[in-house]
């Protein structure tokens, strides 16, 4: 039979490193087990459930500038899960619009004088 624990949400703080190249995520989630945290992260959002006692961390967090979920690395010391990032360049998806040569039309224009 499943545990139920009473779900909370973690204190979280969310901020870019000095040079503004990395997002670092940060959740208090004391008493979690390592092997117990799961964390999912898109390139818009980061979604956490940390079973620890009898309570249940939980959290979905959105982020306001895209980042590189691929390259993301956390570390898990003394109930901080610390999460950094790369944001992702606005242009990296961007794709080369071909522009079609069309022949202009040509209309004279009269002057009154």
């Amino acid at each position: 039979m499943p545990v139920e624990r009473m779900k909370v949400a973690p204190d979280t703080v969310a901020y870019a490193d000095g040079e503004r190249r990395m997002l670092i995520v940060e959740f208090a989630i004391p008493g979690a087990p390592q092997e117990t945290i799961d964390v999912k992260m898109l390139e818009d959002s980061v979604h956490l459930l940390a079973p620890a006692r009898d309570i249940e961390y939980v959290s979905a967090l959105a982020l306001g500038w895209p980042v590189k979920p691929g390259k993301a690395e956390a570390t898990y010391v003394n109930g901080l899960l610390r999460i950094e990032v790369p944001f992702k360049d606005p242009m990296e998806d961007a794709v080369k619009v071909a522009i079609k040569a069309v022949a202009a039309e040509v209309t004279p224009k009269v002057l009154e004088g």
